[in-house]
């Protein structure tokens, strides 16, 4: 799934694009897509960021277009990210939703949180960074040494066990305020993190 934040630099992610079940592109999305030589299977928001030329040229190569109304609720990339859940989508990878506008960039983190994606495993790619939510248990994959922080999305985050960080967390808590969390480090290829109360954001720095 790409998103419409301005980055420097999606080459990295064109193997991981191009390997995906389905490309969703999230209104302007499209045109990151579009300058990396993709096409997505579907584009869908109100397309007032998206070129009127990219949009035609996305209806005459038969991509489809689930279109609505500029007045709505929901951000366009909350739009995209409920349109896989649909479709069956047990693993999302979201590109371009960090960085640009810091009101879209927070509310785009807090979209991790979303009731309706504890189903799946939704990752945020930015910068050298993954992000995601864990409401119950995941594994973290990188090299000893990377940075991992462990951030409170919830006033109180229980019962928090970590393996393989360097500041381990044993039964403890985090609050949301206190940046405690902040700047962990992995000690092995594998970390793991387990809650039993409220969600954490993970931030691993991949290089």
């Amino acid at each position: 799934m790409v998103a419409d934040a301005p980055v420097s630099d999606l080459r990295p992610y064109v193997a991981l694009m191009k390997s995906a079940d389905m490309r969703i592109a999230a209104d302007g999305g499209a045109r990151h897509l579009l300058e990396a030589g993709l096409l997505p299977t579907i584009a869908v928001g109100d397309f007032d960021s998206l070129p009127a030329e990219m949009l035609a040229e996305l209806k005459a190569r038969a991509v489809q277009i689930d279109q609505h109304s500029p007045q709505k609720d929901e951000t366009d990339l909350e739009l995209a990210l409920l349109h896989a859940l649909a479709a069956g989508a047990k693993r999302i990878v979201v590109l371009a939703a960090l960085g640009g506008r810091p009101d879209q960039h927070l509310a785009n983190l807090q979209l991790l949180v979303h009731p309706a994606l504890a189903v799946a495993d939704v990752r945020m790619f930015h910068a050298g960074w993954e992000v995601f939510a864990v409401r119950a248990t995941a594994s973290i994959e990188g090299e000893p040494g990377q940075t991992v922080s462990l951030l409170p999305m919830s006033e109180h985050v229980g019962g928090i066990v970590t393996e393989g960080l360097f500041y381990p967390l044993r039964d403890e808590a985090l609050h949301l305020g206190p940046a405690r969390g902040v700047s962990n480090e992995m000690t092995s290829a594998t970390a793991r993190v387990t809650v039993r109360s409220g969600i954490l954001l993970v931030m691993h720095q991949l290089n």
